[in-house]
């Protein structure tokens, strides 16, 4: 264990399983934020060192300001949404994530969501949960393989995404800042041309202002009343207004949301509809993969205040 007197003091935004807080407790000096009356956050103001967040977590320029001695800010997940970025790099806080570990579960995540839209799995669980097959078949669903995917945002969810669907012979096609030039998929100028041209639009592009409301009504017409919406990657990309209105009135066959614009309140008209499936932000929160993500941000936080040796 790092020697009390020498361990940096780190402020806990978000929760932490105890296995976690036991191996940090050795080289920091662990406070929660929830925790925390506003006097003994002015007391430690000048002590903390490091933050542990998660993807929903925010942190202002404001926060920032008042932690003079903050070096780092660790996020548990991929999303930096917020934290303010900028801010963080004019007062020389690094700021680290966890990307890599997680993409292969949002990737499933997502082709999971677009099959249960596509092939009405939840809908059909109700079905017989309920009694009704009694009654009567399901009415029929829609093809899942070979159609054509569209994806906004080719990054390394969106190219994981990709290989799944062509396992499903599925023809890709995408859009996002520039083409990429060591992909034979097919690219888009714009995600109107995208919408257009593919049955099924999967949003795994970052948030922020470059792509707020980037999905809107004219994008969902574009879609057609065949098309699908599937978005994990932020909320805010995809206007919900927008998108009820598009389900309701069937403007698009369905959607797939795992992301929302005010988490975690979902509108009850949303909820309500027939032909949606939506789950809580979870694509990424696998047992596995929440583990290796805590087993990064943990050596990030090692690394940087040179603890990894003491650790091993």
């Amino acid at each position: 264990m790092t020697a009390p007197g020498s361990r940096p003091h780190l402020l806990l935004v978000t929760p932490l399983p105890p296995s976690l807080r036991e191996r940090l407790h050795r080289h920091f000096v662990l406070h929660d934020d929830a925790a925390l009356a506003h006097d003994q956050r002015m007391a430690l103001a000048g002590q903390v060192r490091a933050m542990l967040c998660n993807a929903q977590s925010v942190v202002s320029q404001t926060q920032m300001q008042q932690l003079p001695a903050l070096e780092m800010i660790s996020v548990i997940g991929v999303g930096m949404d917020g934290i303010d970025l900028d801010a963080a790099a004019a007062q020389g806080i690094a700021v680290r994530n966890t990307p890599e570990v997680s993409t292969e579960d949002i990737a499933d995540h997502t082709l999971a969501l677009l099959l249960a839209a596509t092939r009405q799995i939840v809908q059909a669980h109700r079905f017989v949960q309920q009694g009704q097959w009694l009654q009567g078949r399901h009415p029929p669903s829609m093809r899942f393989s070979g159609r054509r995917m569209g994806i906004v945002g080719l990054g390394r969810i969106g190219s994981a995404v990709a290989r799944r669907a062509q396992a499903f012979d599925m023809s890709i096609a995408y859009t996002g800042r520039v083409p990429k030039s060591n992909v034979a998929y097919r690219w888009y100028d714009s995600v109107l041309e995208l919408a257009a041209a593919v049955d099924f639009l999967v949003v795994c592009a970052s948030g922020g202002a470059a792509t707020q409301g980037l999905v809107d009504a004219q994008v969902l017409q574009a879609l057609g009343p065949q098309g699908v919406l599937v978005n994990i990657g932020r909320g805010s990309i995809v206007d919900e207004v927008a998108l009820l209105q598009a389900l309701q009135s069937r403007t698009i066959a369905a959607a797939a949301l795992d992301v929302f614009a005010h988490e975690p309140q979902v509108p009850e008209a949303l909820r309500n509809l027939p032909n949606i499936v939506l789950t809580p932000h979870m694509a990424s929160s696998t047992v596995q993969g929440l583990q290796a993500m805590l087993v990064q941000a943990e050596a990030q936080l090692l690394e940087h205040f040179g603890l990894l040796e003491t650790a091993g």
